[in-house]
């Protein structure tokens, strides 16, 4: 089940433009972290045992609260690999790097440029917004709105029917190839004859099928939709009862012959089966909502040097004037 929102490509676009936005920082995997840690140092005046001091970098401290906040803004870029201590002290010798060039910028007056500074506001405008909308999905993704719009959604899904069923396959590469598509339909026909005697069908299928992914579980095809399938083969099954097996049917992937084993109504998947997906969906939807909202509210002024929408088509060559015809 799939919960869609008109804006949710929206939001996507916009958290995305937002990350593309800030500054990529020196990768630690080039700078890997002293092999040695650092000298346990006292506890420092006011810290607690909940944010302990990790470590001193020119008497600068680093705390546990400022491992996670690295940690949250590195995300995706830590090696997978690193799990537990070994990723806290990848992190923690980050931070430690990271402190040390600042303190080095600092020394040699890098934060007094121009550019800097707008670099800084830009930075604290999207740490703003990200806690703006934090705080959005926070107040949406409630387990009773969980709940709601899960049942929402489900009043809204119609009933499906599905089979389960088996087959053999005989396969053709070439459908224009009638010399092999006969020969295929033949060893159809002869494993239907089979079957009328009364040989296992799934026994079959694991001797003879020429679908790779049938000869271990003897050609089950588990529970399918009528739109998961060929027309060919989907309207054959869908007619059949349980326990019967098809004639031969011909499909663009050969000859195949169909035992259906169970028809059912398909069961709508429970709630702590989509529950990541509502929280996706309520936490887009609030994002959009929440950004929608102080766009409509706040009074934006573009000037004559903003891009403007005929900006964005592609320059044409104007037509070239006709040469003008020599005087007599």
């Amino acid at each position: 089940m799939t919960f869609r929102s008109p804006r949710a490509a929206f939001a996507a676009a916009l958290l995305s433009a937002a990350a593309l936005g800030v500054a990529a920082l020196p990768a630690h995997a080039q700078s890997p972290a002293p092999a040695t840690p650092p000298a346990a140092a006292a506890p420092a005046p006011g810290a607690t045992d909940a944010d302990p001091v990790l470590a001193r970098v020119n008497g600068i401290e680093i705390k546990k609260s400022d491992l996670t906040i690295a940690e949250d803004e590195l995300g995706g870029s830590l090696p997978p690999q690193l799990q537990g201590p070994a990723r806290q002290e990848y992190v923690l010798g980050f931070l430690i790097d990271l402190t040390a060039l600042a303190q080095s910028a600092e020394a040699d007056k890098l934060d007094q440029a121009p550019e800097f500074a707008q670099q800084l506001a830009f930075a604290k405008k999207r740490l703003l917004m990200q806690a703006a909308l934090s705080k959005a999905t926070k107040a949406a993704v409630s387990d009773a709105e969980l709940k709601k719009t899960y049942d929402e959604a489900l009043k809204q899904q119609k009933p499906e029917e599905e089979v389960r069923a088996r087959h053999i396959l005989f396969r053709v590469e070439d459908p224009k190839d009638e010399k092999a598509s006969a020969a295929a339909e033949a060893k159809a026909k002869d494993v239907e004859a089979k079957l009328k005697k009364g040989e296992d069908f799934a026994k079959l299928a694991s001797a003879l099928t020429e679908d790779p992914s049938g000869k271990e579980n003897g050609g089950d095809l588990g529970y399918f939709t009528k739109d998961q399938m060929v027309p060919e083969f989907a309207d054959k099954a869908f007619a059949m009862k349980p326990g019967e097996v098809s004639e031969p049917v011909k499909t663009q992937f050969g000859w195949h012959v169909i035992k259906l084993e169970d028809k059912r109504q398909k069961p709508l998947p429970s709630f702590d089966d989509v529950k990541p997906q509502i929280e996706q969906f309520l936490a887009q939807k609030a994002q959009a909502e929440a950004v929608q909202k102080v766009r409509d509210a706040a009074k934006v002024e573009k000037t004559t040097a903003a891009p403007s929408p005929a900006d964005l088509l592609p320059k044409t060559d104007a037509p070239a004037a006709p040469a003008q015809a020599p005087k007599p």
